[in-house]
């Protein structure tokens, strides 16, 4: 009796001590394993600044004061904001640019921002950067290729300039005439837009008896003008000229030529310091504006992208005409 009694005890002993252990391991163990799972939901997402990005600008060239300007934007802008620039020259050929593109895309920069020579020709790098995530902004010309292989389009409306161009000529001639014009590099968008406008818009009384590419250079526009007044001398009643920097070369043939201030009447694009100078001296009657300072718009655009925020796929620069009537007091403000 007294051994079946002390059976009993210490059986009730071992079951008393079994869950004094069980219940606490049973309580602990949810702790345990909910702590990580928090820690991953709450860690913040990386917000990231001007200091984390590398950009890539495979500049087209450095053939005119615009784009001498719009360099200038872009490294002035990377040097205030921190960004890392990858600038390069291309000196307005394409596979310069396609090169320093491949090159950027091997170096796995954040962001590359293309200013196209030309229209045609990128589908197979704006591919090679997709496969590559890594963005792409066209900047100021157009390309050809599908709205899907890059992300956005800063820049301006080479149509819409044209257009404006040709509004201008018709209020210097509105009798009608022959007009001449000097065009710039072909197969770019601002060559093929700025034609395109100015014909949609030109009077039907005008005429344009002659349009030969300057390519957007100085150098070259000059001898364009030359042979031009030769071939159309005592024709001529006014210029289309696609860019300041020609229309300066274009100028200079005129006095070579014996030609008058206000002879002949020009419009040109562009709205450079140049292109002031020209309309205080009487030779431009109006200049179209194209804005080459995109620097910080397109560095902002490119900062939302890296943080993954929405932007939009056409953004246009706002723009006007400018005249004689207010250019020597305008000139002292202009930055390009």
């Amino acid at each position: 009796m007294l051994k079946k009694l002390a059976f009993l005890i210490v059986l009730a002993s071992l079951l008393l001590a079994a869950c004094g252990t069980a219940a606490p391991a049973a309580t602990q163990a949810p702790a345990a394993t909910d702590a990580p799972a928090a820690a991953a939901t709450d860690a913040p997402a990386k917000v990231y600044t001007y200091a984390d990005m590398t950009l890539c600008y495979p500049q087209l060239g450095a053939e005119s004061d615009w784009r001498t300007a719009n360099t200038a934007s872009f490294k002035e802008t990377a040097e205030q904001l921190g960004v890392n620039l990858v600038f390069s020259d291309a000196q307005q050929k394409q596979e310069n640019q396609i090169s320093a593109m491949r090159t950027c895309i091997q170096q796995g920069v954040d962001v590359i921002a293309l200013p196209p020579v030309v229209e045609d020709g990128w589908d197979a790098v704006l591919q090679e950067a997709q496969d590559a995530e890594i963005p792409v902004i066209i900047v100021d010309r157009s390309v050809s290729a599908d709205k899907s292989m890059y992300v956005s389009h800063i820049g301006s409306d080479m149509v819409l300039e044209g257009r404006k161009a040709g509004e201008e000529m018709n209020k210097l001639l509105p009798n009608g005439g022959n007009v001449l014009e000097i065009s710039g590099t072909t197969g770019s968008g601002a060559a093929t837009g700025r034609a395109q406008g100015f014909r949609e818009t030109l009077n039907a009384n005008i005429t344009i008896l002659d349009s030969q590419t300057g390519n957007f250079n100085p150098t070259e526009a000059k001898p364009v003008a030359e042979a031009f007044l030769k071939k159309y001398a005592g024709e001529i009643d006014g210029f289309f000229i696609h860019n300041d920097g020609m229309a300066e070369a274009v100028v200079e043939a005129l006095k070579a030529a014996g030609v008058k201030p206000g002879e002949i009447k020009i419009v040109s694009v562009d709205g450079t310091r140049g292109g002031f100078q020209m309309m205080i001296d009487g030779w431009v009657q109006a200049d179209v504006e194209c804005n080459p300072l995109l620097g910080p718009q397109v560095m902002e655009m490119a900062l939302k992208l890296m943080n993954g925020e929405k932007i939009d796929a056409e953004v246009l620069t706002n723009e006007t005409v400018y005249y004689p009537d207010n250019a020597a007091e305008l000139l002292p403000t202009r930055k390009y």
